[in-house]
């Protein structure tokens, strides 16, 4: 039987992210690897990030997308002042911006008279276009993956994919499904109440793996079915 390994929301942290997995002894031929989102902003290197999730998801890797990559999108292929700000001003998309390349002259704007700068860079179209192709979970016999969660009195199938990219509370509580729900998003710390940044098993069968690596946690790595947990800390 395949090990399944999970990972979530490296944002970023490329060297974390291939320690992690040397620390899991990933092997493509042996393991299925699935990654639940959030590779992009805060962190040092997004470009890098999404580089190495390309060559992952070609030797077989599953790549689900996260409410990050969702505002990178809405940021870069609309003309929204909202959208471009609430990315790149108050959710670290400046950072991902100055992986590919870009410093601050070129991403600023006139507040009085928005017009979105215009970024040339073949990597970041290549990079939006693979993102943009991404699925929003995974649905196994005994599993769902997901990057945020699921509504409680839903079929995941039936869920809007922004309510799987960012749902919170309402999920964490509420669930009450029969399939155990492995899910990012949120800092595991919030969800244990403490500052404890390991794997949250919670007793509805929902499992968070987000350690806040780029916030000074750690990275997890949730290997199933075994639940035994891979970790880089900071």
């Amino acid at each position: 039987m395949k090990r399944i390994l999970v990972i979530s929301d490296i944002h970023g942290e490329i060297e974390k992210f291939e320690q992690l997995l040397e620390e899991a002894q990933y092997d493509a031929k042996q393991d299925q690897l699935i990654l639940l989102g959030d590779y992009v902003d805060r962190g040092p290197n997004a470009r890098a990030v999404i580089e190495k999730v390309r060559e992952l998801k070609e030797e077989g890797a599953l790549i689900l997308k996260g409410n990050h990559e969702d505002m990178m999108i809405k940021a870069l292929t609309t003309n929204e002042e909202r959208s471009w700000n609430h990315w790149v001003k108050r959710n670290g998309g400046d950072k991902t911006l100055y992986s590919y390349g870009f410093v601050e002259e070129d991403i600023a704007v006139n507040e009085k008279d928005f017009q979105k700068p215009i970024l040339h860079s073949r990597v970041l179209e290549e990079h939006i276009k693979f993102i943009q192709e991404l699925d929003h979970y995974i649905e196994t016999e005994e599993y769902i993956f997901v990057h945020a969660g699921v509504e409680p009195m839903k079929r995941v199938s039936e869920s809007e994919p922004y309510t799987l990219m960012w749902i919170r509370n309402e999920f964490h509580n509420g669930y009450s499904g029969e399939k155990v729900v492995v899910f990012g998003h949120t800092e595991t710390k919030t969800l244990h109440g403490s500052e404890e940044c390991g794997v949250y098993f919670g007793s509805n069968r929902i499992i968070g793996i987000d350690g806040g690596a780029v916030y000074g946690g750690q990275l997890n790595c949730l290997e199933l079915p075994s639940k035994k947990v891979y970790v880089i800390k900071n």
